[in-house]
Formats: C-alpha cells, structure tokens, sequence
C-alpha cells in the first residue's frame, strides 16, 4: 500500500519489485533469533523512563548514549534510534543507486517503523504477561487484521515530505504508547464477560488444532477499540512512504530508472546462537 503513495518516479522504481520488498518485510523478525543486537531495534519500553519518557529521553542517539550508556539503551529497546539509522542507510543506497541496498533497506524500514506504532512494541507489558494477559500481542496485530484487514480502508494519499523523519519517529511512538491503557483495558474487561469456550475457538493450522481468539472475540475487542488496529495501519503505511520518499529527496531525486544490479538472496538464518530475546508469538 505504501508504494501506491508514492510520486511516480518512485512507483515506477518500487512496483516491479513489490513482491520482493513485501517478502522481505519479515527478514528483520527472522533476524531476532540469529542476530545479536537485532531484538532491542524492534521496540522501546517507555513505560521504564516513567511518566516524563517523552521529556527526557534524547531524540538522537548520540546525545541518548551520553545520557543513560549503550547496555541501558539496548536492554529498554532502541527501536526509533535504529529506524532513524534505517533511514539514513537509505538515504546513502539511494546517493550511491544502489539497487539492492535500496530495496532491501527500504524492506527493513518499513518493518520497523511498523512496529513502532504498535501501542504493544512501547511497553515492557508487551505481551500482557504483567497483567494475565498473556497472548494479546499476536491477538491486537496478527489476529485482528487477519480476520479483518479485508475491510480496513488503507489508502493514505500522496506521500509527502518529512522536514524533521527523526521527531516523525517519535512522535508516533509516543501516539502508540498513549494507547496502551486501552489495549489492556478493553481485552480485560470483555474477557470477563466472555465464557472461555466462547472467547477461544479452534481451527486447523499446518495440519495441527490450535486454539485461536474466537471470530466473536475478536470482532467485539476491534469493535471495543474503535477501529484502532486499522488506525495503526494506516498510519504505519502512511510513514513508510513519507520515509521512503524523504529518503530519496534527501539523496538528491537520483534517476532510478537504469538501476542495475542483481537483487540480493536471503541472509542465512541458519546459524541460531542461544539469545535472549522477547518472545513473538501470534
């Protein structure tokens, strides 16, 4: 959706490849359990800063280290440190027409600032552990959109240019944060009203029963949250394209119709070292 935003000396570039770049959307996930210092880029606990986060924690990333030191940063997540870095790696792909770089940068971009406005992704309550409500993370961005994403209205309009990406980026962290309380809150308080066997159902997944979130479920909790999920969408795709699009203003408009170069195969996931990392479960 992001690519259809977007003036059409970029559409032209990013459609033929559109597949590819929404394939590759995922790679940063499947880095969680193979990469060291690949979990922290995908989140940001702000709840751990208290109530002033949003006055106190540095916007750059330099000025960040000064203040609480790298191992502080990375155990409380760096999610819009790394997007913004993300962003200026884009930037020199599009200076250097750098094919591959570009795509797949362009990729990994659009996952992380996707992340990140997930009211879930700003919480050390990221999956409801604290509260019993264990499950709710996969429920609010997995099974919500995959019951109900055929009738969200995700067109955006133009992309537009991006004075300040870095203060883009938090801002809509602190927008997501905000709407925790109501993730939580709602999920709990249908849960009481809901019988077990009413609120689970089953269904057959590569060949084996899993117990999902029941279509009743989850259309009261959407409904509850007032098209929330949907909300958090569209603003997802809506600055995935304004990066994109700076990214390629600040590079300098480059041509990129002669581009050349042979798109890059997966990185090998292979090799899994024992991290520690958050768990990720729809």
């Amino acid at each position: 959706m992001a690519v259809y935003s977007l003036p059409p000396e970029l559409i032209s570039f990013y459609k033929p490849h559109i597949q590819f770049i929404t394939e590759k959307a995922v790679n940063p996930d499947r880095r969680r359990y193979a990469v060291s210092g690949e979990a922290e880029k995908h989140y940001i606990d702000l709840d751990i800063y208290g109530d002033s986060a949003e006055y106190i924690l540095p916007e750059f990333w330099k000025d960040a280290l000064e203040k609480f030191g790298e191992d502080s940063l990375r155990a409380n997540g760096i999610g819009p440190w790394s997007a913004y870095l993300t962003f200026i790696n884009l930037t020199q792909a599009f200076q250097q027409k750098n094919k591959p770089a570009i795509l797949r940068l362009s990729a990994d971009l659009g996952h992380y600032l996707a992340d990140l406005n997930v009211p879930l992704h700003t919480t050390v309550n990221y999956n409801g552990q604290l509260t019993g409500q264990e499950g709710i993370h996969g429920f609010w961005e997995s099974r919500i959109p995959e019951l109900m994403a055929s009738d969200f209205s995700l067109w955006v309009g133009q992309a537009e240019y991006l004075e300040k990406p870095q203060r883009a980026i938090w801002e809509a962290v602190f927008q997501a944060h905000i709407q925790v309380d109501s993730v939580l809150f709602f999920e709990k308080k249908l849960t009481e009203e809901f019988p077990e066997d009413q609120k689970f159902s089953f269904e057959e997944r590569n060949r084996l029963t899993t117990r999902v979130y029941s279509l009743e479920f989850t259309e009261a909790y959407a409904q509850a949250l007032d098209r929330q999920v949907e909300r958090q969408m569209k603003k997802s795709i809506k600055m995935i394209a304004d990066f994109w699009f700076t990214a390629w203003i600040n590079a300098g408009q480059p041509d990129l119709s002669l581009l050349q170069g042979e798109i890059e195969e997966d990185e090998d996931f292979k090799t899994k070292p024992e991290l520690k990392v958050r768990e990720h479960k729809d």
